[in-house]
């Protein structure tokens, strides 16, 4: 993995203009490692690896098993690709990563809560479409795409293969829509996805660190402003409305600075 540091935010899209194609994924604590949701939850409560398989499962059959209850097409559970995104779109840990393909989106939720540096990470897909891991010239992305049938209890539940796929669910949801998300998929739960990579044959980096230092966060949360990326844009609904209020209280308008009342901006 390649790290980057940029101080200013033109020299980030600048940056990011170069990585064309490229996924990204904003996280606002540069010293995050790039795990999922499940990774962090069970390596903090379940210590023992060997059980982990066993408890993902379960997690899965249990959501399936009541999900339908709120879904007008409970069909959507049939597919695990689709289920999980679902699971992960509504809190739940899974093994999924969620990236988007505007680094602009990536650097709002990098720096929109941000209290220190933070990094985009920038993923190169158009080389991982074709990709393999090293002496496995077979497991390339259609090989292993867990949108098919048994490709996901076989290849990515058992934790042992370092495989990575990334894509999207063959219907996607509003908000992954709103993102312009994608999903990374790993292979295995006890390795951050930089690790995984290693395994990946190829010359040059798959993965670049970003980060976007804590002095930079006012300029670029105006400049994501004007483009309209807000938590109202990203998260379609009323959760998301309310969300980017906290962003309003930032924001300066004419006639702020008097403290009389005005009309809406």
């Amino acid at each position: 993995m390649e790290t980057i540091h940029v101080p200013t935010w033109n020299e980030f899209v600048a940056l990011s203009s170069a990585l064309d194609g490229w996924a990204f994924r904003g996280q606002q604590d540069a010293g995050w490692p790039l795990l999922t949701s499940l990774s962090r939850y069970l390596e903090a409560y379940v210590p023992d690896q060997a059980s982990w398989r066993l408890r993902e499962e379960r997690a899965i059959r249990i959501f399936r098993r009541k999900a339908h209850n709120y879904l007008d097409k409970p069909g959507v559970l049939d597919n695990a690709l689709r289920c999980l995104a679902l699971m992960q779109h509504h809190g739940a840990p899974t093994r999924l990563l969620d990236f988007t393909k505007s680094p602009f989106v990536a650097a709002f939720f990098a720096l929109e809560r941000a209290t220190r540096d933070a990094a985009v990470y920038a993923l190169d897909t158009p080389r991982l479409w074709s990709a393999a891991p090293r002496g496995q010239p077979a497991m390339d992305r259609n090989a292993i795409d867990p949108r098919l049938s048994g490709n996901f209890a076989r290849l990515f539940l058992p934790n042992t293969n370092a495989i990575i796929w990334t894509g999207e669910p063959t219907e996607m949801d509003r908000r992954l829509v709103a993102q312009s998300g994608t999903l990374v998929v790993p292979g295995m739960l006890d390795k951050p996805l930089d690790e995984i990579l290693r395994h990946y044959a190829g010359s040059g980096t798959l993965l670049k660190k970003i980060v976007l230092p804590i002095g930079m966060r006012e300029e670029a949360m105006k400049a994501l402003y004007r483009m309209n990326i807000t938590n109202a844009t990203l998260f379609p609904d009323l959760d998301g409305l309310a969300k980017s209020i906290g962003m309003e209280l930032e924001m300066e308008w004419p006639g702020m600075a008097g403290g009389g009342e005005r009309g809406d901006a």
